[in-house]
């Protein structure tokens, strides 16, 4: 057994999204995306695993530096002892996984290799990406494999890995679609009285605006709004690991097409907000979104993008 790590997406071999067929953040179309236009500070690794041969598995890792990012959000211009101390004694990462969304994504293994043994690769693979770091004088404080639920972590736990320690961070919202939904209406009238209220009280507030799915080429058009959209929210999260670049909506258009939605939202046909969904077999994934915060104040945008998601 055996395992190779590539840094170009073209270079994977087809049987890579044979493997990768359940789910599209695993694709080669979409590791294209993390090449070609991740953040600056990230460096994207593809695994394929080896069994006999035959590629039986994939992964994805990504190196991740610290030290030049505003950690616990750009409001707080103060010293601060938990960012000194994480860009201190944590600034250089290694994730096995996807930091730039979350779900289960770090690696798909075919029924012709055994987990234990794919696992074992894995690890193994881990140790080569951390010698070729150190190569660089770039010593890995902290490894990371993201992200599981409880049933897919049991099992992990019951494998051959070894040097770990799981732990819980925000969980994943995971909003289910009843079968009696057939529109919009059939979910407003399952609310309450009080979220019916806050939702025609939203929708009425958002008269006005205009939502427009928007191709490729008016990505590229409106890139430089896009971005600060983007980063009007992201500055104020209270804690970032990344950046994306001003170009990474429109690269993950070309590379995805109809598989990724980007939503527009005008007043006056000046773009004010924008949100993203990821269409991943039988269900949307939420990327990014961004917004105006004078607009997001009065038009109450960011529910109007959730109610819109929802409708999606």
């Amino acid at each position: 057994m055996s395992f190779s790590i590539f840094t170009d997406a073209s270079a994977l071999p087809a049987r890579w999204d044979l493997i990768a067929e359940p789910n599209v953040l695993l694709s080669r179309q979409y590791l294209a995306v993390l090449q070609n236009a991740a953040p600056a500070n990230m460096d994207c690794h593809f695994i394929g695993l080896y069994k006999n041969n035959n590629l039986c598995g994939i992964a994805i890792a990504q190196y991740i530096n610290l030290s030049n990012i505003n950690i616990f959000g750009e409001k707080k211009k103060s010293f601060s002892i938990k960012d000194y101390l994480v860009k201190r004694f944590s600034s250089h990462i290694l994730v096995v996984g996807n930091n730039t969304i979350t779900g289960q994504n770090a690696f798909l293994f075919s029924n012709d290799i055994t987990q234990n043994e794919a696992l074992d690769l894995l690890q193994d693979s881990i140790k080569s990406l951390k010698n070729q770091y150190r190569k660089r004088c770039i010593n890995i404080d902290l490894v990371v494999i993201k992200d599981f639920d409880k049933q897919y972590l049991s099992g992990i736990k019951e494998s051959s890995v070894t040097g770990f320690h799981d732990f819980s961070t925000q969980p994943n919202m995971i909003f289910s679609v009843k079968e009696n939904w057939k529109n919009m209406a059939n979910y407003i009238d399952e609310l309450n009285t009080k979220y019916r209220t806050q939702y025609n009280r939203a929708r009425k507030k958002a008269e006005g605006i205009e939502k427009r799915l928007l191709s490729a080429s008016e990505i590229k058009l409106y890139n430089q709004r896009i971005n600060e959209l983007y980063l009007t929210v992201a500055k104020n999260a209270s804690f970032n690991t990344f950046y994306l670049p001003e170009n990474h909506f429109e690269v993950f258009k070309q590379q995805l097409g109809e598989d990724f939605l980007f939503n527009g939202y005008f007043i006056d046909d000046q773009l004010v907000g924008f949100s993203t969904l990821i269409k991943n077999e039988q269900k949307f994934e939420a990327y990014f979104l961004g917004y105006d915060a004078a607009v997001q104040k009065e038009k109450m945008l960011y529910l109007n993008i959730l109610y819109d998601f929802i409708e999606s």
